[in-house]
This record gives structure tokens, sequence and C-alpha cells, in this order.
């Protein structure tokens, strides 16, 4: 199962870094964001979460598969449990903050409607969760990579 979950977590790492070629802009600037950057960033999610219908479909499918591939890994004890059980937290915290938080911000974001100060806390917030998921998404990778069969 190590190459499904590593596939998975490798995909979903795509996307991370897809997300935060545009997200990086936020870093270092304070206050309310310049227009430039915030249309920017927005007509990226619009395409992403509204426009790219059904494809978009694909990130969330991508999500459960891995998540169901290290359930059955634990299950047929393919690699330690610890290895397991520490891939399956480090999953399924990021695709929880996606579905809860980071999917209908960015949602938001892309319908610019509304101003520019709330703006510029929703992209920093977006910006945000994607580099906790980077984190725990490349670590599943480390450790499957490192511990897996």
């Amino acid at each position: 199962m190590t190459p499904f979950v590593t596939g998975g977590a490798g995909f979903l790492l795509a996307v991370l870094w897809f997300d935060l070629m545009f997200d990086v802009q936020v870093l270092g600037r304070g206050g309310d964001l310049p227009e430039d950057v915030l249309g920017s960033i927005s007509a990226y999610y619009r395409r992403v979460t509204t426009s790219a219908r059904p494809m978009n479909r694909l990130v969330g499918a991508a999500m459960l598969a891995t998540i169901a591939s290290v359930c059955l890994q634990l299950a047929r004890g393919d690699v330690p449990s610890w290895v397991a059980w520490a891939s399956l937290a480090l999953v399924v915290s990021p695709v929880l903050l996606a579905a809860v938080h980071t999917f209908p911000a960015a949602a938001r974001l892309g319908t610019g409607a509304d101003g520019t100060g709330r703006r510029s806390q929703v992209a920093r917030s977006i910006c945000r969760d994607h580099l906790l998921c980077l984190a725990a998404v490349s670590s599943v990778v480390a450790i499957q990579l490192a511990y897996g069969r």
C-alpha cells in the first residue's frame, strides 16, 4: 500500500505547490494587500474552486483515496503501526482543515465579494493553511519512503 499512500500524498503536494505559487504573494506584506495581488489570487481560486468543475473534484477524491490507502495499510499491517498511525494523523489533519476552512475560504475569496481588508485576511489565512498542509503532507511522504515496505 505504500506506493498508493505516497502517490496520493505526492499528488496532494503537487496541488499545494500550485496553490502556494499564488499564496506566497501575501508573504512579507503588511496591511491590506494591493489590488493586483488580490486579483491574481482571487482569479486563481475562482478557477480552481468553481470554474474547473468537475476536475476540482479530483483533489477531494485524491484526499479520500490517500486516507483509504493509509487505513488499508494499517489494517493489513504493511508497515510498522506507528508509521500508519502517524501517516493517518498527518493526512486527516490537512484534509479536515481543507474541508472546514481552506476550500470555503478560497471559494469565498474567488467571488471577490468582500472588501480589500477582508480579502487580505482571507488570502493570508489560506496561505497559512497551505503551509501547514505542506508540512503535514511532506511528512507523510518522508515517513512512508523511509519506513514503508
